[in-house]
């Protein structure tokens, strides 16, 4: 069927009890739309009857944009060309106001993906950040899960609130009605609560501060994934839960993505690509009393010298603690 066509089947709009902050059909006001021009410059906003999009290449009516359907390209009174759709999540994240850095997308799908969120899960969220990663997990767990995510900032939990309910489109007074943010140091407040989870996140300055909170809320075969910035708090991650001996051998890993040019023969790596952002570690929960098997490899000279002054496994041999010099 060619684009001129009207299909006879049309997509009803997606049902608002998903959540999932995704819309069918035309354009409609209140919604937000993404403009990208020929530059590849975006403009995300809100669509209002009666009001003007301004740049520096000139206007262009709200009212034109409402009641069509997303894909098209619109001409500004100055010339200016524009192609017009509805953000997705991954654009909406990195574009949207901001009162403490972002986890990317690229980390917040492996997060999803590592840590195998699921629907219906009952998920703890430590630093909401500006809630980039809260609509991920949302909309991975569903309308019948639970995403409860501590803040210790008021003001940064004001602004993921906004950004949340403008991401699921949620109406005055409402948010979504699987999350529950709280504000409170999860350190303290997790084992007060009583909250037992399936995934637990950890997106703060010291996760390690944590682990036994953590373990006592994870059910037997529940995950930790903690999202850490520099090698000295991914040490600190590791072994500290290695230590804890309640979780499997944690996993270290982190993601880089580069983009590609392609012009027929011309063929080559792009010029950006979005390199180094964070750490990722997940573990997972022994049910009580159990141990994970100890790796059988032995830990490299010097890996726990003298010099080192984290956690130490309970088990590590006597002389790997030994420094060593080289003759």
């Amino acid at each position: 069927m060619s684009d001129q066509q009207t299909p006879t089947n049309e997509l009803a709009d997606v049902a608002p009890e998903a959540w999932s902050g995704v819309h069918r059909g035309p354009l409609r006001a209140g919604e937000w739309v993404r403009l990208t021009d020929s530059k590849g410059r975006r403009h995300n906003f809100e669509l209002v009857p009666g009001k003007r999009f301004f740049s520096n290449r000139g206007h262009l009516e709200h009212d034109d944009l409402i009641g069509r359907e997303e894909g098209f390209t619109i001409a500004s009174s100055a010339g200016g060309e524009y192609l017009v759709f509805r953000p997705l999540l991954s654009e909406f994240v990195v574009s949207m106001p901001r009162g403490a850095a972002v986890i990317y997308p690229k980390d917040a799908a492996q997060i999803v993906a590592l840590a195998d969120v699921f629907p219906g899960a009952t998920v703890v969220e430590a630093g909401v950040g500006s809630g980039a990663l809260t609509c991920s997990l949302l909309r991975a767990v569903g309308p019948f899960g639970k995403v409860v995510s501590w803040e210790r900032r008021e003001e940064f939990a004001e602004v993921a609130r906004r950004n949340v309910d403008q991401f699921f489109s949620a109406p005055d007074g409402r948010t979504h009605p699987a999350w529950d943010l709280r504000l409170g140091d999860l350190t303290e407040e997790l084992p007060r609560s009583g909250q037992r989870a399936d995934r637990i996140v950890l997106d703060m300055l010291a996760p390690w501060e944590c682990i036994d909170a953590v373990a006592d809320a994870l059910v037997p075969g529940g995950i930790v994934c903690a999202y850490v910035a520099t090698t000295t708090q991914l040490s600190r991650i590791v072994e500290t839960l290695r230590a804890h001996g309640g979780f499997t051998e944690p996993q270290a890993w982190e993601s880089l993505v580069r983009d590609w040019h392609v012009e027929g023969l011309a063929v080559r790596p792009g010029h950006k690509m979005i390199g180094h952002t964070a750490f990722l570690v997940t573990a997972r929960r022994m049910a009580p009393g159990e141990q994970a098997p100890r790796k059988k490899r032995r830990p490299a000279p010097g890996a726990y010298g003298v010099d080192y002054t984290g956690p130490r496994p309970a088990d590590l041999p006597p002389e790997v603690v030994e420094e060593r010099f080289d003759a």
